[in-house]
Parts: structure tokens; C-alpha cells; sequence
């Protein structure tokens, strides 16, 4: 069976804000590595200037179906139209020096695969072993035995959360919220 996973169902559920996230803005990333698709780890703690890293469930791929009940998830559909959002506006976030990553619980080899069929432009990060999750207490859920990410997103700036948008939905309108922040919130020169 092939999964249309661009397609955003019209009657999918969403999230609530359980405040499970409310404690990030203004917090310092931890120094920690985190491999991304080039194979290259980046260091949270020592990314300067602005980013924006959007931490998703997982990213289905079209000859797998999805977990049963998948749909009925608040928050958990919609990965794929959420990185080829950000892909699309990519240009853009550039335009505004800001630098984009993509994050999930899913190993590099399994984000690679996704990268490379939706022609992503930016790295996806692999926190398979939640330690981000650890380090900031960041909000899960589980499904067929894994912890997986609930989706959020964070603009960073030199090393630290600035913004946060939780819960985010819909999924596929994340990069315009973003970008509609960043332009209300230019970026003091120093």
C-alpha cells in the first residue's frame, strides 16, 4: 500500500497546548553533539546566530504504512508537509540569515533517506537516544514501543531559544509562522 504522506488528512486532529514546553524560552542549548545527514555532528551549544530547528515525530515513507491510529495522534501527522515547507520558504529563512535543521528521534540512515526523496536543502539532526529530550525536558509520546518527539519548533539565536511555537499545527503552515516572526523581530546588529 502506498501512503500519500504530502497529504494532510481534513479531518486531523489537533494538538493541545499542555504547557510541556513552556519552559524553554530563554534557555542555553546543552553542549551537545547531534549527527546530521552530511555525517558531520553540530554542536547545540555552539550554534551563532539565528536557527530555526523544528523537532518532528518521524517521517513516514511512501512503501510503509504508518502506525495504526497514526492519524487519530494529535500533532503526530504531518511530517513530511513540515520539512517540505520549510524547504519551500528556504530561500527565504536564508534571505534572512537564518540557518534551518530539521530534528526527530529517527537514526541519520532512516533521515537520510528522507532528505534525499524530498530534496531537503538543510541537514536533519538524529537524536536517537533522546538526549535532547533529557537536557530540556523537551515533550514526547510513544507509539509501537518508541518515544517519539511531539512536534515543536525553536528560533535559536547564538545558542539560545528565543522563540518557541508549541503546539504546532497546522504542520504544514509552521515556515510561514516562522518567518512571519522573524520579520517581526529583526535581528539586532551588534
Amino acid at each position: 500500500m502506498m501512503t500519500d504522506l504530502s497529504i494532510l488528512p481534513e479531518s486531523l486532529l489537533a494538538p493541545s497546548d499542555d504547557n510541556a514546553a513552556r519552559h524553554l524560552k530563554g534557555m542555553n542549548l546543552p553542549a551537545l553533539r547531534l549527527l546530521g545527514t552530511d555525517y558531520v555532528n553540530i554542536n547545540l551549544a555552539e550554534l551563532k546566530h539565528r536557527h530555526v530547528i523544528y523537532i518532528y515525530p518521524m517521517t513516514g515513507r511512501p512503501d510503509t504504512p504508518l502506525p495504526d491510529s497514526w492519524d487519530q495522534i494529535p500533532g503526530a501527522r504531518g511530517c513530511t508537509p513540515q520539512s517540505c515547507a520549510f524547504r519551500d520558504h528556504y530561500a527565504e529563512l536564508q534571505a534572512l540569515n537564518v540557518n534551518v535543521f530539521g530534528l526527530s528521534s529517527q537514526t541519520t540512515e532512516y533521515q537520510l533517506e528522507a532528505r534525499n526523496r524530498l530534496h531537503l536543502p538543510f541537514q536533519l539532526l538524529s537524536d536517537h537516544t533522546l538526549q535532547l529530550r533529557d537536557q530540556l525536558q523537551l515533550p514526547t509520546f510513544s507509539v509501537l514501543g518508541k518515544t517519539l518527539y511531539k512536534r515543536l519548533t525553536m528560533i535559536i539565536e547564538n545558542g539560545k531559544i528565543k522563540k518557541v511555537f508549541y503546539p504546532v499545527f497546522p504542520p504544514d503552515r509552521n515556515a510561514d509562522d516562522v518567518i512571519a516572526w522573524l520579520l517581526a523581530h529583526p535581528l539586532a546588529i551588534e
